[in-house]
């Protein structure tokens, strides 16, 4: 898996990364007599399930890992090469998330051959989650709905350290424009500099909304604001008519993007020539999302081993566009965040081995 290039195009990768692994995977589920289907996104690109179905009528468990990695750019090993060094596997998407992928498939393998199994169990691949999480957000729309009345739930596979995490923060992103009056800069007055507009709204957002952002969750930590992309002007002997910034606003749970918003724009009320757009949100995933999951997932906790202290962590998962349409879901996988998105990313060969352990626990429930 860590062979083929998946680099998210967001990120300078290449359009057929995500397909070309994602026929990979179906051409191994073929040969240990999984079944497969696609659920569309837009155009050419799918999201690929690999499932094995005990009984028509049974309950469903799924697993979720995406295909796509983030940018290879400044790492200091072969991003595409699998290696490994005293205990750790090194290459770009080993921890995030193409481990938990891969201990989801070889659990699933095992599973498929078991003659004792109660759960219709699929592992779903899904596409762009390092950037717009297209592939959930596609997946909750048109496929998640014919699972649900038999849903246990969906177990996402992300850098927990095999803890399982029952709750997430949010975001809510946007781009903020500035709008100026372009002039020769040997006379400056002849037009109004969009640079100097974004400055006043920046030292507006520093003075006046981040001290406000103060809000606390017991395991998912605290709110937080920043502005982290400026761009603006063309040339240096010309007064600027264009700048922008994009701005990051993450949402603990109980928090929402509209209420964040509400409170940007008051702080920004005096600045009334500013545009808003590209707004993104993903909303925080709850306790209450996940207590069903984490309570029914505990017999395999104790058959893995794990310590089945519900934690929270501070970034966000598919796992959010999955609760808001509905689903159960607990969020658990090999390796830790601060591994992920590296320059030399890897994953612990133990963390692997218990992952695949904790998986096939999952899947032996009913």
């Amino acid at each position: 898996m860590v062979a083929v290039d998946t680099v998210n195009p967001h990120y300078g990768g290449t359009a057929g990364g995500q397909a070309e692994l994602a026929r990979q995977l179906t051409d191994w589920g073929r040969q240990w007599g999984l079944r497969s289907r696609e659920f569309p996104l837009t155009g050419q690109d799918s999201n690929l399930l690999l499932f094995h179905e005990s009984a028509p009528d049974a309950p469903w468990l799924l697993l979720d890992s995406h295909l796509d990695t983030v940018s290879v750019a400044g790492m200091s090993i072969a991003p595409f090469e699998l290696t490994e060094k005293a205990g750790h596997l090194y290459g770009r998407g080993t921890c995030d998330t193409k481990g938990s992928g891969a201990a989801m498939l070889w659990a699933l393998q095992d599973y498929a051959r078991s003659p004792r199994a109660a759960l219709n169990v699929g592992v779903l691949f899904t596409r762009d989650e390092e950037s717009t999480m297209a592939g959930a957000r596609a997946f909750a729309r048109q496929g998640l709905a014919e699972f649900l009345p038999r849903l246990r739930g969906i177990v996402v596979g992300e850098p927990t350290g095999m803890h399982p995490v029952i709750a997430t923060n949010g975001l809510v992103r946007w781009r903020t424009i500035a709008r100026g009056v372009a002039a020769h800069s040997s006379n400056p007055s002849k037009g109004r500099s969009a640079i100097s507009e974004i400055v006043r709204a920046v030292a507006a957002f520093e003075k006046h909304y981040v001290p406000q952002v103060t809000a606390h969750h017991r395991l998912t930590g605290r709110a937080a604001a920043s502005i982290n992309v400026i761009a603006g002007g063309s040339q240096v002997n010309i007064i600027p008519d264009y700048c922008e910034i994009h701005c990051d606003r993450r949402l603990i749970p109980g928090e929402t993007a509209e209420v964040a918003l509400v409170h940007r724009d008051a702080v920004w009320a005096e600045l009334p020539g500013l545009e808003h757009d590209m707004v993104y949100p993903i909303p925080p995933l709850p306790e209450s999302a996940c207590e069903r999951l984490h309570q029914w997932a505990a017999p395999a906790y104790t058959a893995a081993g794990l310590d089945s202290t519900g934690r929270g962590a501070a970034y966000v998962t598919n796992g959010s566009i999955y609760a808001e349409a509905g689903a159960q879901v607990l969020v658990l996988g090999p390796g830790h965040a601060a591994q992920a998105h590296t320059h030399n990313e890897w994953v612990a060969v133990d963390q692997l081995t218990l992952a695949a352990k904790a998986y096939r626990a999952l899947m032996a429930l009913s």
